[in-house]
């Protein structure tokens, strides 16, 4: 294998390791879109106030994510995110709420009060988690889109890729995205169910609420996950053959899968470690660590479907317009020496997990309680 599809190859996996991270951080836009389910204003506090302590984890790894496209697929980042705007807006919108929302929602002098601020946090808990599940579902299902490279050399307009009119809004209605978005959503809730398990302590009927959440929401999840990998695994993808053109090809992901046999192994443990980590929290009265074993598994499996839709000369982002203008790692990525260069950069990355996972114990080295919060100066 040349050096540049090498290269290719570890970014799209350290992308899909990103995308793991975001899906897995999730559950504090599940979280806040559970803050009126039967919840008092004491556990509602509480809520906020365990998630206020995550949420910039996942807004940052949301912004890297994107940087990580940026740098190593440019072609992509200038045709969905250029393209599909209504799309990644609206996604925007959210996260600029959920930001503006946990910065006011208890500052002096608030004139909107605290339930403007909830109403916030739950439009991004549930817009967020359904669109960023409709984003990844693209990279299956494609978009309504077209490039043309030579347009770089057109002075009045030097635009290489056109998307259709919707500008995204086609991907938002596409039964499948939603599938795949709704899936994300009950995920959510499900980490964030298992999350308030293990952060916050001292009230066993709010603990036992969560656990039931848990196992409904799970139950749920796996119901809309295994039909939306049905359909993924039956659905006719686009490959690109060494001449550069691109052939239709049915079962397309189902034979990637088969061929790349690691990933179904991946794939196997990955289902089997989020199953237990969900119905042991929801069954074991004394048991608080399902949030790591469900947040391992749901990291495997995202990891895999990335893999399915990138490797293998698959068009990980499929025309619906002009399959000839879909997108491979090879026809979207940056030059040799720029993904050479960033390389070396990406070393620092496992010292950054390393910072995260010391903050986080730091965060966590007890169960968040009432009384515990009441004696805290800055509360969300």
């Amino acid at each position: 294998m040349e050096t540049i599809a090498l290269l290719q190859a570890y970014w799209w996996l350290l992308i899909a390791v990103l995308g793991a991270a975001l899906v897995f951080l999730l559950f504090v836009q599940g979280g806040q879109s559970m803050l009126y389910c039967k919840a008092t204003e004491a556990e509602r506090q509480l809520m906020v106030n365990s998630l206020g302590r995550k949420w910039e984890f996942t807004f940052t790894t949301l912004v890297v994510f994107g940087g990580a496209f940026f740098a190593s697929f440019p072609l992509f980042y200038s045709t969905s995110f250029g393209g599909a705007y209504w799309l990644w807006m609206l996604i925007l919108l959210s996260f600029v709420l959920q930001a503006v929302s946990y910065e006011f929602r208890r500052k002096r002098g608030n004139i909107y009060g605290t339930r403007v601020y909830d109403t916030f946090l739950m439009f991004n808990g549930l817009v967020g988690c359904v669109l960023l599940g409709v984003a990844v579902a693209m990279l299956f299902f494609g978009g309504a889109f077209s490039v043309t490279k030579t347009n770089i050399l057109d002075v009045a307009a030097p635009v290489i890729s056109q998307w259709a009119p919707s500008h995204g809004l086609e991907a938002i209605a596409c039964w499948k995205n939603l599938l795949l978005g709704f899936a994300v959503f009950f995920l959510a809730r499900t980490m964030a169910s298992l999350y308030f398990i293990n952060n916050i302590g001292g009230d066993e009927a709010f603990t036992s609420r969560m656990r039931r959440k848990a196992l409904i929401n799970g139950l749920v999840f796996a119901v809309l996950f295994v039909a939306f990998l049905v359909v993924l695994l039956t659905a006719t993808g686009l490959r690109q053959m060494p001449d550069g053109t691109f052939v239709a090809e049915p079962y397309l992901y189902l034979h990637n899968l088969l061929g790349m046999w690691w990933l179904a192994v991946v794939l196997l443990i990955g289902v089997v470690a989020a199953l237990y980590g969900i119905f042991r929290a929801a069954f074991d009265a004394r048991w608080r660590a399902g949030i790591w074993y469900a947040g391992f598994g749901v990291a495997a499996v995202v990891v895999v479907l990335f893999c399915l839709a990138g490797y293998a000369n698959t068009a990980y982002l499929p025309s619906t317009l002009d399959p000839q203008s879909s997108l491979t790692l090879a026809n979207s990525s940056s030059s040799e020496f720029t993904l050479k260069t960033m390389s070396w950069v990406s070393v620092l990355v496992p010292f950054v997990l390393a910072y995260i996972w010391y903050v986080w114990s730091k965060m966590n080295a007890k169960p968040l309680t009432d009384e515990e919060l009441k004696s805290e100066s800055h509360q969300y």
